[in-house]
């Protein structure tokens, strides 16, 4: 099949059975992997921590990529996860996830399913490498290398690769006039910018992988609270309705192992056969968002978010500014 015919899977719900509140464990239980390899970024805390004890549960080997290979080891071993191996990748140097990307190719090791989960949100200033604005850097362009570097492999085995967007993703589209934020730093639009972003990016990976057997998710796992919110204070958070003066989490948010259910779902489920390009939220495709809803900033995809122009759009800028790009 030529990309030019590919036809995109509606963005609409498929009644997986699964919901808000189902969790790793029960979204592949009774599911034999053995033989299948994965990588998960991130994948030594939060998510990315129940994500790989979800895999690793079902037969999947699994590689974690961390800036810092000991720690992750000893986290790992302490939660007593068999099949598990520890590599070395910053995702915010791009040398770096050349390096992996080529040690990981040179292993003869094949890849079934690759989730980009590793992300950073709402930091201070940053700039990485030639200039480039931290949570872009790190939550997009160094997944978009790694993605496209590990293409031979994905592509041999029809891989299932999973994006990790968020809700965050409704703060903001791509600024293509200024996607580093060189004319005045915002963290919130900068996050946002890079969640679409990795919504964006399933879009078009799914439509270029499509004909190689290759499909492309993007998950909203839910609010959580994890690591990922280290840069923020109480005050903050309160202040954004996640808890209460006391500190207490509102209800609705998800625990780590309900948080990694979309991930994994979207990762093995035999429903998305045949589907991707998708949004996904709650183990199951999203709805596009409803405007006039109520629950409209928590609840469903805004349209840049999957709008196919703009996923092109940003294919070709990454490219450009990574250097790296499997589909000349």
């Amino acid at each position: 099949m030529n990309h030019l015919d590919y036809q995109p899977t509606p963005q609409k719900p498929i009644a997986s059975g699964f919901g808000h509140d189902s969790t790793a464990g029960t979204v592949v239980e009774g599911m034999d992997l053995s033989g299948c390899e994965a990588i998960v970024t991130g994948g030594y805390s939060g998510l990315g921590l129940e994500t790989v004890r979800a895999l690793a549960g079902a037969g999947v080997r699994v590689s974690v990529p961390a800036r810092r290979a000991d720690h992750p080891r000893g986290v790992l071993a302490a939660a007593d996860l068999g099949g598990v191996d520890v590599f070395e990748l910053d995702l915010g140097e791009q040398a770096s996830v050349q390096r992996f990307a080529a040690e990981y190719l040179a292993s003869g090791r094949r890849l079934d399913i690759l989730i980009n989960n590793a992300a950073i949100m709402a930091c201070p200033e940053t700039r990485l490498g030639p200039g480039w604005e931290a949570q872009f850097a790190t939550n997009h362009l160094g997944h978009f290398t790694l993605t496209n570097q590990l293409w031979p492999v994905l592509a041999d085995g029809g891989a299932r690769v999973v994006a990790l967007s968020s809700t965050g993703h409704k703060r903001s589209g791509i600024h293509f006039d200024d996607p580093q934020f060189t004319t005045g730093y915002d963290k919130w639009q900068a996050y946002g910018q890079a969640k679409t972003a990795n919504s964006l990016f399933a879009v078009e990976l799914d439509k270029r992988g499509a004909d190689h057997g290759v499909r492309a998710f993007a998950v909203n796992p839910g609010g959580i609270m994890t690591g990922l919110q280290r840069h923020l204070t109480q005050e903050e958070m309160t202040a954004a309705g996640w808890m209460d003066k006391k500190g207490r989490v509102r209800e609705g948010f998800k625990s780590p192992e309900q948080g990694a259910a979309t991930s994994v779902w979207a990762a093995t489920s035999p429903l998305l056969d045949g589907r991707g390009g998708v949004y996904c939220e709650d183990c199951d495709i999203a709805q596009p968002t409803d405007p006039k809803s109520e629950l409209a900033r928590i609840a469903g995809v805004d349209a840049h978010a999957i709008d196919p122009e703009g996923a092109t759009r940003l294919w070709e800028l990454s490219a450009e500014l990574t250097g790296v790009n499997a589909f000349h």
